[in-house]
């Protein structure tokens, strides 16, 4: 049976709309020493450059946004209300962009997640990874991993393609003041794990 592949930077240098659409479906792995927890992405969101009112580049170059201009397929990981937000920065050559991954369906290492969460009702596990900040709580997501490549085996985080087709549905971002007159937040039709908006 073949392993699934990792995606590779090509596949993070275009334009962040279509990398947001694409990952859905996708699986996101993190490695945590010798356990692996994995989930499905349901829920992601496009920012571009300095144009786009919601995006962390909207007010242009600074130290703590300096990857959004850099190398597609890394990580960007910034704080808001006292959460990781776990983005990879996606965008044609030349330009400025990153993907939010904003919910997932666990697959494995699910105890562990549940463990990160402080959650023991099997019941609530709906709400495990269904928020960007729950799901990096869940993954043990934070600022060490700002910068870190995702597109080989040997991270600590990387995403692996998944061959299933599945029915996007699309809004406005979630919690933003301004935004721009399209729709950037995508997500599978009818999963349960989507956050609720």
């Amino acid at each position: 049976m073949n392993q699934p592949k990792v995606l590779l930077k090509k596949f993070y240098e275009r334009e962040p709309e279509k990398v947001a659409r694409d990952l859905l479906g996708k699986i996101l792995i993190r490695k945590l020493g010798k356990k692996t927890l994995s989930g499905v992405i349901v829920e992601t969101e496009a920012y571009y450059g300095p144009g786009d009112p919601a995006s962390r580049a909207s007010n242009g170059m600074k130290n703590f946004n300096r990857l959004m201009w850099c190398e597609p397929g890394v990580a960007f990981i910034y704080n808001v209300h006292k959460y990781w937000m776990f983005n990879i920065v996606s965008h044609e050559p030349g330009g400025v962009g990153a993907v939010l991954l904003r919910a997932i369906e666990p697959l494995e290492g699910i105890e562990i997640m549940k463990r990160n969460r402080g959650i023991n009702d099997d019941k609530r596990l709906v709400e495990l990874t269904n928020g960007p900040g729950k799901l990096t709580v869940a993954f043990g997501i934070d600022k060490k991993l700002n910068g870190v490549c995702l597109t080989s085996k040997k991270s600590p985080i990387y995403i692996v393609n998944n061959q299933v087709q599945v029915k996007i549905s699309s809004s406005k971002r979630i919690g933003v003041k301004a935004d721009l007159d399209r729709n950037l937040r995508f997500y599978i039709n009818g999963n349960r794990f989507v956050s609720k908006a």
